[in-house]
């Protein structure tokens, strides 16, 4: 691994913001020389590069939105030529215009030694072999991985998503030691695991590297006793650079942290924009302090949790795990619901397995929310003979923890169907009838 990309690692605190200040400066310096988007925003909020002077200074420039980066599809927030660009990957564009990030080769060089960080910072040792199970293409998650154990030293598997079946034979014929995958995607894996009657407990896993999605818990215990291994949480999105902005440590388990040498977070108030004091909940705000394809000031993840001190060996901050996004937020009959609630609910009764679909709908003038959830497969004649009974606990459940009046029907186990990458939680049918 390079080096020159750690050095600040377990730097002092004041160390450490001492160089993110002046690493700060000069990133919002260079986007508003090389990318016209920026230029134009700071101009029209009247302020020049020159008026950051310290962190505080920060809140006084404008959001990037991923509506901005819609507006110059394909590459017009690039702050290099085009022949500088050595790869692009992109959203999938399901609800817009989708949004392109580019790298240059000192960019592949930074996030691959943030994801071995990420990995070594997990218990990762060089010589492991890391089964990664993200999808590959222009989600950034199975390459962004991959390139990272490289720089690790360990011996990467791209299973890629899918071939559920063919993805236990991998683990437990190569004798993988680690799964890069997304928290649902180890769920159906550790399901296919028991039904060929091989115990996913001595199949050789020791860490699981999960990410893309909001999880409970809940989920990472039973991920955790079914797999017998530990689950980490690791953070990121593309538009920042991808996953390795931030990380669950071995050492400091609970909350993920922030490689704030080279993303500098802040919490907002979703509503007013207001910076929030550390401790508080908002909407996670990130300005990159070292990338040099495609430099971003101020974006607005959408994600919500809120900022903590440091913990264990390093001088960063960590984030609490993700509470959802601001823009997944159900709204049913004017109360502000997240699918991780529910999901903390359903996990109250051990005989219900952690597969559930939310599915809204509007038949009349008013919002109705029904929860499918499936049996675990263990259930018998008796759980069948209790499903209405079950189904009343666990609207009672929902109603007592949320305030959400719900239609729940329990199905039988494999039912619903099963996400190779992020899971489909919500099916929002209002407005299409």
């Amino acid at each position: 691994m390079d080096r020159k990309f750690d050095l600040l690692e377990h730097a002092s605190n004041a160390d450490l913001r001492a160089h993110q200040l002046d690493r700060l400066k000069s990133s919002v310096a260079y986007a508003y020389e090389k990318v016209a988007h920026y230029r134009r925003a700071f101009d029209e909020a009247g302020l020049k590069p020159s008026d950051l002077v310290s962190f505080d200074d920060l809140a006084r420039f404008p959001f990037t939105t991923k509506d901005h980066l819609r507006a110059n599809y394909p590459f017009g927030m690039f702050a290099v030529p085009e022949s500088d660009i050595v790869r692009l990957h992109a959203s999938s564009g399901t609800t817009g215009q989708a949004t392109v990030v580019g790298y240059t080769k000192a960019d592949i060089k930074i996030w691959s030694n943030l994801v071995a960080r990420s990995i070594r910072a997990a218990g990762g040792v060089p010589g492991d072999k890391v089964h990664v199970a993200y999808g590959y293409g222009l989600f950034t998650g199975g390459l962004g991985l991959h390139y990272g154990v490289e720089a690790m030293g360990c011996t990467v598997i791209p299973a890629s998503g899918g071939f559920t079946e063919r993805q236990v034979k991998l683990i437990a014929d190569f004798g993988s030691n680690i799964i890069a995958v997304t928290p649902s995607y180890l769920l159906a894996i550790a399901d296919e695991f028991d039904r060929q009657g091989i115990s996913a407990r001595e199949a050789g896993l020791r860490i699981a590297i999960c990410g893309a999605e909001p999880w409970t818990d809940a989920m990472r215990e039973e991920i955790e006793t079914r797999m017998g291994l530990q689950a980490f949480d690791i953070y990121g999105l593309s538009e920042v650079i991808g996953p390795g902005v931030g990380q669950e440590c071995a050492d400091s388990r609970g909350a993920l942290t922030l490689w704030e040498d080279h993303f500098y977070p802040e919490i907002i108030d979703p509503e007013t924009g207001q910076v929030l004091p550390e401790g508080e909940e908002g909407e996670l705000v990130f300005t990159s302090l070292t990338k040099e394809a495609m430099p971003i000031v101020r974006y607005r993840t959408r994600d919500l949790t809120r900022l903590l001190p440091p913990a264990g060996s390093r001088p960063m901050r960590r984030m609490d795990r993700i509470k959802g996004r601001s823009d997944d937020m159900l709204i049913i009959r004017g109360v502000n619901i997240f699918p991780t609630q529910i999901e903390a609910v359903l996990a109250q009764e051990p005989r219900l397995a952690p597969h559930y679909v939310l599915e809204v709908t509007r038949p009349g003038n008013l919002d109705e929310l029904a929860v499918y959830v499936e049996w675990r497969p263990e259930a018998g004649a008796s759980d069948a003979a209790d499903n209405a009974p079950m189904a009343r606990r666990v609207q009672g459940l929902i109603k007592g923890n949320t305030g959400v009046s719900a239609m729940v029907k329990i199905v039988d186990p494999g039912t619903l169907e099963r996400s190779q990458g992020k899971a489909v939680r919500v099916i929002d049918k209002r407005g299409k009838a």
